[in-house]
């Protein structure tokens, strides 16, 4: 069986956490930050789970993660 690849945009936007689900960053915080609220700003640091939809078809893209 020949190896399988590895989605590399995939590999460097999710990482796996200790129980096997998918994290990710959150979206909408990389430009036009004035008219956001410092608590939208805020609430919008860190990472969040992928959503249990989304979650199968990452972990085809990530055949070794």
């Amino acid at each position: 069986m020949p190896k399988i690849k590895t989605r590399r945009a995939v590999a460097k936007r999710f990482r796996k956490t200790g129980t096997g689900k998918l994290r990710r960053s959150q979206a909408f915080k990389r430009h036009i930050l004035t008219k956001m609220s410092s608590k939208r700003k805020r609430q919008l640091r860190g990472t969040t789970i992928v959503a249990a939809v989304d979650a199968p078809r990452l972990k085809r893209q990530l055949p070794y993660l």
